[in-house]
């Protein structure tokens, strides 16, 4: 079948072989053409919610996959498949002998996360992130899911005008929280200024030109504050590299909502970072040394200064940060770090703002420390890695839905009768069984992740003290 597409889609999935960091095996050659068929066979003809056509955005998909996420064989394979779920008719072992366990598992979970974006826009962003946690057994799945999100917002334009809203309005509230509590920072920056571009282009407009505006400006400036320093670390002879950023539009509107202050008043609109190849054993002293230079060039903002080299943040980040006085009295952000706590830290460690907006959580941030650590192998890991990831995360919760798709909460172990004493009193107190994802049992059936559940209830029940043994709510038990 691959003979007949056309030209383009023929060259986009060479390419896409191409951005593999590893010759790829027999097998993988295998598992990737049978893939790229199913593709073919399923969605040639379709498109997205973008009008761009599905086979090209599932290229797409893969291809940020591979080349923007650094994952493999088995990701690139799910990623090639992850709108073809719920055509498939595949049985989990048919899955697994086409592709693989991994792969197999992937694309399961990428269908039990597809039933729940239906109603998705109804999720506060807390419950929302649990909620995909939950069902996603593979990190992976929820990373696709991610980056399908930001390929549909990179191509919105295409969408039809009155559904441009809505799926801004979710990758902002949504999916950006997701990536941001994840770790993948990146992708959260760019969710968040394309999802602000529709939900207020006004700002973005004026906030983008601004930036355009002073360009030449401000690298007039970094260059101004960079010479000296760059001649204080020659003559020391360090080994380094100095980088300048400019903040992202979604971070600078948001200094100025929250600071009260217009775009010229914003006095870090850009940030200077020393990064320094030295030794395990050195780096921290020289780390202290190159800011000591620092602070001898330019006047530090002592309420600016921030130690995370000394005592790392809870997440892993190191890093020393200050704010100086540099050229024509503008305040600029310097951030010194070594090679291996830069490397940590672009690979989602850490992220500048994250103490902002941290919860005490740490289940989850240990989790978060291994899914990293993983995700920096840059190649597809055993089955059991994942495994331990995953174990002991929100294992005190499990997320249900409504027939109508509203998403209910309930404590771990939670039945059927559980379940109906949530929707109403007086609905637990006549539950005779339920139907759950259509089949019908008991009042002492124990849900799962996302289970869709109805009630079967009779005017004939009454409720009885047998109940109090099998029940875990609060609600079924009072």
């Amino acid at each position: 079948m691959l003979k007949e597409v056309d030209r383009g889609v023929k060259n986009r999935y060479r390419s896409l072989l191409r951005a593999l960091s590893s010759p790829l095996s027999r097998d993988d050659q295998v598992r990737i053409h049978k893939a790229m068929e199913i593709l073919l066979d399923r969605m040639t003809g379709k498109e997205t919610i973008t009008r761009e056509s599905s086979v090209e955005h599932a290229l797409s998909v893969a291809r940020i996959m591979v080349s923007e996420m650094g994952l493999g064989v088995t990701s690139l394979v799910a990623a090639l498949l992850h709108d073809c779920t719920g055509s498939l008719n595949l049985k989990p072992g048919e899955l697994e002998k086409l592709f693989g366990k991994s792969a197999a598992g992937i694309i399961t979970g990428l269908g039990k996360i597809e039933s729940i974006e239906a109603v998705s826009s109804s999720y506060q962003a807390e419950n929302f992130l649990k909620l995909v946690l939950s069902l996603a057994d593979d990190i992976r799945v929820i990373l696709i899911k991610l980056v399908e999100r930001l390929e549909y917002m990179r191509k919105l334009e295409g969408a039809d005008p009155a559904k441009r809203l809505t799926i801004a309005s979710e990758s902002y509230f949504l999916y950006a929280p997701l990536a941001h509590r994840l770790g993948f920072y990146q992708l959260k920056s760019e969710l968040e200024d394309l999802s602000m571009k529709f939900l207020d282009y006004e700002a973005y407009t004026n906030i983008e030109g601004k930036i355009k505006q002073t360009t030449a400006s401000r690298n007039r400036l970094i260059r101004e504050f960079s010479m000296p320093l760059r001649e204080l670390l020659d003559k020391q002879s360090f080994k380094y590299t100095l980088k300048s950023r400019t903040k992202s539009i979604h971070s600078i509107w948001t200094k100025m909502k929250t600071q009260g202050v217009e775009f010229e008043e914003v006095y870090d609109l850009f940030a200077i970072r020393i990064i320094i190849y030295t030794s395990a054993e050195k780096e921290k002293s020289d780390c202290w040394q190159v800011y000591s230079l620092v602070a001898d060039l330019y006047q530090p903002n002592p309420s600016r200064m921030r130690d995370w080299i000394s005592v790392p943040k809870s997440n892993g980040y190191e890093s020393l940060h200050t704010t100086v006085i540099g050229p024509r009295g503008r305040w600029v952000e310097v951030q010194i770090r070594s090679s291996r706590m830069d490397e940590i830290a672009e690979k989602g460690l850490a992220a500048h703002h994250r103490y902002k907006g941290a919860r005490g959580e740490g289940g989850l941030d240990e989790w978060l420390q291994q899914m990293r650590e993983l995700l920096e192998s840059n190649q597809d890991a055993d089955k059991s890695v994942y495994d331990n990831v995953k174990s002991g995360l929100y294992t005190d919760e499990v997320f249900v839905f409504t027939p109508k798709g509203d998403l209910r909460r309930l404590k771990q172990g939670a039945t059927v009768l559980d379940f109906a004493f949530e929707i109403h009193t007086q609905v637990g107190s006549s539950c005779v069984g339920g139907k759950v994802n259509g089949r019908n049992v008991p009042i002492r059936y124990v849900l799962t992740n996302g289970d869709r559940v109805s009630v079967i209830t009779s005017k004939n029940q009454k409720p009885k003290q047998d109940w109090l043994s099998f029940t875990v709510t609060s609600k079924a038990k009072t």
